[in-house]
């Protein structure tokens, strides 16, 4: 019987052999772990030093935005922003909470750290939509009823309060009941309620009693207003008075379902 062949032993071995085993992969050795560590080490100082210690991220800028009467200086030096600091290492809120501590006449700031080295103040300022006299002087307050300057001048537009309360006969139990404070904020709720264009006609925001409040404007006309209750309802109904009898003097919405108007 003859041999077997060198290309039939070749077959056997292929067949015997199989598929090639993959092959495992192999551990990280321990140099080569202690190399990672390292460099991990090295990356987060960087990192820590870029953030920290260079002169790169410090605080060089401070830039105020929203302002209306307040100057950018005023608020840079309310701020007290520590100009070369590290810029991460600024405490955001600490700003805020001096500004708002610091003037009245802001209502709401936004503190923002501006990569790589500027700290930015956004400014809400607010808005005074009733005065009040006090002296020579006048007194703004905003439509929450804050009481947040004093100015010498009256700004345009703003109508004056005129708390004409009575300390006798009937008026004086409203002003026992809720007493000056509320009265005020009922005032700035009408106020903040009137149509666009009679708010800045209107000259003088007075107030008797709690259900007792009318507007004088700047042109003689007067409006009976009543409470602050229903203000929404008593805007529109003068609203539409107002186009439908335009010669008339004299206006009521204290009952904002029957409204009146008299005089030419």
């Amino acid at each position: 019987m003859a041999g077997t062949t060198t290309a039939e032993r070749g077959e056997r071995r292929r067949e015997s052999s199989g598929p090639p085993r993959p092959r495992r992969p192999r551990a990280p050795r321990p140099r080569t772990i202690a190399v990672l560590a390292v460099a991990l080490v090295i990356a987060g100082a960087g990192t820590g030093w870029a953030l920290y210690g260079s002169d790169w991220l410090r605080v060089e800028r401070v830039s105020v935005s929203g302002t209306r009467v307040l100057t950018p200086a005023q608020v840079r030096e309310a701020a007290g922003v520590p100009v070369g600091d590290p810029l991460i290492s600024v405490d955001t809120e600490a700003i805020e909470a001096r500004l708002l501590k610091k003037s009245l006449r802001i209502d709401a700031v936004d503190v923002v750290r501006s990569w790589p080295d500027e700290i930015r103040l956004k400014v809400t300022e607010r808005t005074p939509v009733l005065l009040v006299r006090k002296g020579g002087s006048f007194v703004e307050v905003d439509d929450e009823g804050v009481r947040f300057a004093t100015v010498s001048r009256a700004p345009k537009g703003v109508p004056l309060l005129e708390l004409a309360l009575s300390r006798q006969g009937p008026a004086a139990a409203s002003l026992r009941r809720f007493g000056e404070d509320r009265l005020t904020r009922e005032a700035v709720r009408v106020a903040g309620r009137l149509p666009a264009a009679v708010a800045r006609s209107t000259q003088v925001v007075k107030v008797r009693s709690y259900d007792d409040i009318s507007l004088r404007l700047r042109d003689g006309r007067t409006v009976v207003w009543g409470s602050g209750e229903e203000s929404d309802e008593k805007a529109r109904a003068l609203t539409a008075l107002m186009k439908a009898q335009p010669g008339a003097r004299h206006f009521d919405v204290s009952v904002p379902t029957a409204p009146a108007s008299a005089g030419s």
